[in-house]
């Protein structure tokens, strides 16, 4: 029998959750795809969440544990690993268990039968909107699902941290007013269609993974006035710029449901994210070209410092706050507001050594910089 969870956020997130599980893989059945997760219902989820949380909060010899739990049936999932006998999900097994899957990309199988929650095994594969709750680090859970086609990053829906509750907003209105950025980041639904791929996201996946922090500049690709916003001469400019990712973007989207192409893709955006690791900004072209990298930004002598930015949170109940690009984060992120302010055809993307991850963009709506926060979309 479901026992009675004791973690409240659990509780009250569990049926925007539930629902949520329910209208994709609705609309997933309606656009014809097979494979699919069963829905996880909110009693479950509430008790899923429950005891990773607590289990969250142990050691096992001295280590926090970091697990990935996915709600699914021994059958749904490619050559399994399958205990011999069934383990309780509790706390305490969650910790024993740990050490053996810590590893990126392996599941712990979860399922209900005769009324008791059991860790069936462990997956490397699940079906498509699959429930997948991460332990990341004591006290923090996300909560996100598998794409339908199984390639790219797993899609977030909400995010615990203690008592603080973050839902994502899939409508992401707090782009509204800012089409550049909206139309960089597209609807959380759109990643369900075999052969899409958000790039943004990805390439801030990518920038993420060193942990040194970022800058990246996206510039028009045919024009050249953002060469003043950049101090010359530049140490490691890219002659002829390097075409990896722009030649992978023009295959059409039966190609890209191939692993050769999948592969090569992240392959190809690893290069360019690890490029960003170097001191500078690395600078590419809306078609994703590498021009350069490690350049130094500087004001435009026809510009003024700017004094105020707009910042956002793609999260239910979010409201935009505006404060002085001083207040928002530390040099990279006042040089991107600045390159931004300057260049207003421009995107500009900040990774901070501590996992925070920002979108700067200029709104002309608001006439200001609208730095956009996505980290919690990347957990």
């Amino acid at each position: 029998m479901l026992s009675e969870p004791t973690y409240i956020p659990a509780r009250m997130v569990a049926a925007n959750i539930e629902t949520h599980f329910s209208v994709h893989l609705d609309n997933a059945r309606e656009n014809g795809v097979d494979n699919l997760a069963h829905k996880p219902e909110a009693s479950i989820i509430e008790s899923v969440i429950d005891v990773a949380f607590w289990a969250s909060l142990g050691k096992e010899e001295g280590h926090p544990p970091k697990i990935s739990i996915a709600i699914l049936k021994p059958d749904q999932a490619s050559h399994p690993l399958i205990f011999g006998n069934r383990i309780r999900l509790t706390p305490h097994n969650l910790v024993k268990l740990a050490p053996a899957v810590e590893s990126p990309g392996i599941h712990l199988g979860v399922w209900l039968e005769n009324d008791e929650l059991y860790v069936w095994g462990t997956t490397l594969t699940i079906p498509g909107i699959c429930f997948v709750l991460e332990v990341v680090e004591p006290g923090l859970l996300v909560i996100k699902h598998s794409r339908t086609d199984g390639f790219g990053k797993f899609l977030n829906i909400a995010v615990l941290k203690g008592d603080d509750i973050k839902l994502i907003d899939e409508e992401n209105t707090g782009m509204q007013g800012c089409p550049a950025l909206f139309d960089s980041l597209p609807a959380m639904a759109a990643p369900f269609v075999n052969g899409s791929v958000n790039l943004m996201v990805e390439l801030a996946a990518s920038m993420r993974k060193h942990g040194r922090g970022g800058l990246v500049v996206i510039v028009p690709e045919n024009s050249e006035t953002w060469r003043e916003s950049i101090v010359h001469p530049m140490t490691y400019p890219v002659i002829p710029p390097f075409r990896g990712i722009a030649k992978l973007m023009l295959k059409d989207r039966c190609e890209r449901t191939k692993t050769d192409w999948q592969e090569a893709f992240l392959r190809a955006v690893d290069i360019v994210g690890g490029y960003t690791a170097v001191d500078g900004a690395t600078v590419l072209n809306r078609n994703y070209e590498l021009l350069a990298f490690g350049a130094k930004i500087a004001r435009s002598g026809m510009s003024t410092p700017v004094d105020q930015i707009v910042t956002t949170e793609p999260v239910l109940g979010g409201t935009p706050v505006t404060l002085h690009p001083s207040q928002n984060g530390g040099t990279r992120h006042l040089a991107a507001a600045q390159f931004v302010f300057d260049q207003r055809d421009a995107i500009a993307l900040v990774a901070s050594q501590d996992g925070r991850f920002t979108i700067f963009v200029w709104s002309e709506a608001l006439q200001m910089v609208h730095a956009h926060r996505i980290d919690i979309l990347l957990l």
